[in-house]
Order: C-alpha cells, then structure tokens, then sequence
C-alpha cells in the first residue's frame, strides 16, 4: 500500500519542496521509509554519485571508492559530502569525474565494496531515501533546497522485503545512468524476470519488485524500443497489480496493469507543469483550491492497462536549443 508521486515544473525551481509535501499528504500508506529521486541541473561531464554507507566504516569506503575510481581513470570533483546524524547508515553525495574505462566496468568493481551501496548515478539525478516519513527525512537531508524541473518521490509500507533505508524508492536502473522509477504494487513473476535479467549481466542490491521493473524497463530501451513501447510491454509481461512512475533525464512516464487496482491521479497545466500521485488529495497539496486549478487539467488515470508519457518541458527545450534530434 505505498504511496507514489511526482511533480514537474516548466522551469527549475523548489522541486524537493513540492515533492516533501505531495508524499506526507500521503504518509498513512507507509511510513517505513521515504525516498526523493530528484533531477538538477545536468552536469555536462562527470556524475553525481549517491551513496548510503556505513558510519563507522565511512573514511574506509570513500579511500576504497577513491582507489577504484583511479583505476578507471576518474576522480573526485570536489570533496564528499554527508550528513551529519548519529545513525549507523550515512548518506553521501560524489562528484565523479567521466571513467576512462567503460561505465560499467567501474560501477561493478565499485559495487564490490561492502557495506557502501550505490543509489544512483547519473548527470541529473540524484536519489536521496531513509527511514521515517517524508517531513523527518527532508529535515535530515535538506530535500526542500533542492532545485530542480522534476522529480519521484515514495512512502514506503514494506510487504515483500525489509525495512532499511536501501531497500526504500526510487530504485535507480543499474547501471543505466538518470533513470529511476516509484512503485505502488506487488510483481508475481518478480523472481523469474530477474533470474533471466541476472543471467544477461544485470546486477540487483536488494529483493525489491521495483528495483526490476527500473532495470527490465531500461533493458528493454537498451535494446531498441521507445520508452512509449516499453511501458506498453511492461503491462503484459510484468505480472501482477502495479502502477508505476519511471523517470529519465527528459520526462516522466507511468503505467498501470490489467486490474487497475492501484489509482493515480495528476494535475496538468498547458505548459508542462503537473503533479502525479496516488491520491487527489495529495496533488491539492499542490494545488490547494479551485482558483489553483482554473485552467488545468485534474486526471483521473483508473482505467486498465493505462500508460503516458509527460516531457519535460525545460529538458525538451534544452536539447532542442543543442540541435539535438530525437
């Protein structure tokens, strides 16, 4: 019973803020863990590495992480960053400069590092989860200063996997940079897919069923399909009751199942802006009376086999400015 959102604004701006308040409006559906998947400005070289690690090892893993680097041909760019609570587990934030060798080389010798897990990686993207609801875990992380043009965020009430902050949304699509993805549903055939995406090389850090549908989503991109073709497979061959929203770089996107047991609901304006999330109730967070809503569009997806796409307006423009095709 966990519970989804997502916002996108036409232009950067508090992202973290509004992501903070359309996921407490939503914390009676579980508050074991809350987790923001958050895109800034993109970097045009080197990424932005998440990380949550154990405390008290800390100083270890970062020389570790720093020799692996090295050996690939990267660096630090500026120094680590962390939070400063008393908890065993440690959030922290790279910048790491472009491998020399290939991206996934590095990542699966870094992956290797024991009680230092990767949450995300990406030019744009950056994943930030924890115990406790949404407003404690902002409080910890600073999730309202963040400044970006779109983000998901998830609350979490555990049923298939337990409860730590790694376990928690967004899940990233490792090892495919600034794609993340929040789930409300349960997968039957979770163990099968990833059993075959395994034997194709993929790597998995935890038992959850979202942490598959990011990476088997991106596998199918991978392989030639359109984001709008792998949503539509993904409502006949993820088995189960699900609705999802997966987000890359330049948009966000949803899907829902045959049943169409798991609602969701958006707030659409003309030029991009909107509010997705579980419940109308958390999207008037947002948009918080009738003059707010005066020319906007309020959505009811509840049908079956529903999927969409919503670009992002400032990411759409921003390649079109570069000259680059689609």
């Amino acid at each position: 019973m966990c519970g989804i959102a997502g916002r996108i604004l036409a232009l950067p701006g508090l992202i973290g803020a509004d992501l903070v308040e359309l996921i407490q409006a939503q914390r009676h559906r579980g508050a074991d863990s809350t987790g923001f998947g958050m895109y800034g400005e993109p970097r045009s070289d080197g990424y932005m590495v998440r990380v949550v690690a154990d405390r008290d090892d800390l100083s270890d893993h970062l020389e570790t992480f720093l020799d692996i680097a090295r050996a690939h041909g990267a660096d630090y760019i500026g120094d680590p960053t962390w939070d400063d609570a008393t908890t065993d587990h440690v959030s922290v934030r790279l910048v790491l400069s472009n491998p020399a060798s290939s991206f996934e080389r590095w990542l699966a010798d870094a992956d290797f590092i024991d009680g230092f897990e990767i949450q995300s990686v990406g030019r744009s993207l950056e994943i930030i989860k924890d115990l406790g609801d949404g407003y404690e875990v902002a409080d910890k992380h600073g999730i309202r200063n963040f400044v970006g043009t779109h983000g998901l965020t998830n609350a979490r009430m555990a049923t298939e996997s337990f409860v730590s902050p790694t376990a928690s949304h967004p899940f990233w699509a490792r090892p495919y940079p600034d794609v993340a993805i929040v789930h409300n549903g349960q997968l039957t055939n979770y163990y099968l897919l990833r059993d075959r995406l395994r034997r194709a090389g993929y790597t998995f850090k935890t038992d959850n069923d979202s942490e598959l549908i990011a990476i088997w989503l991106s596998d199918q991109m991978a392989n030639g399909l359109t984001i709008e073709q792998s949503l539509t497979d993904s409502v006949t061959k993820l088995d189960g009751c699900f609705t999802y929203i997966l987000a890359t770089i330049d948009s966000m996107a949803f899907a829902k199942d045959p049943f169409a047991i798991k609602p969701l609901v958006a707030v659409e304006e003309v030029d991009g802006t909107m509010a997705v999330a579980t419940e109308e109730q958390a999207v008037r967070k947002i948009y918080v009376d009738d003059d707010d809503l005066a020319g906007k569009a309020m959505v009811n997806y509840d049908g079956p086999s529903l999927t969409g796409v919503w670009p992002v307006p400032a990411r759409t423009a921003a390649i079109a400015g570069a000259g680059v095709g689609a």
